[in-house]
């Protein structure tokens, strides 16, 4: 059972995480800051593109560089 468990949780880890940790975090603050300013009353649907714009060239830059 434990392995069971402990697989589950290596594959939602890989699923989420990836190559990329910094890109995982990313995206779950920004996730975050998206629920907070929608639960402030201001429109926060840019904020999800507005880190992909970013983050996705960052990212591409980082993997390009280790080469």
């Amino acid at each position: 059972m434990i392995a069971r468990l402990r697989a589950f949780g290596a594959f939602w880890y890989d699923f989420v995480v990836g190559d990329d940790w910094r890109v995982a975090l990313a995206v779950v603050l920004a996730l975050a800051a998206t629920y907070g300013l929608a639960h402030a009353g201001v429109p926060a649907w840019w904020v999800l593109p507005a880190v992909v714009v970013v983050v996705l060239p960052w990212s591409l830059w980082r993997a390009r560089s280790t080469r």
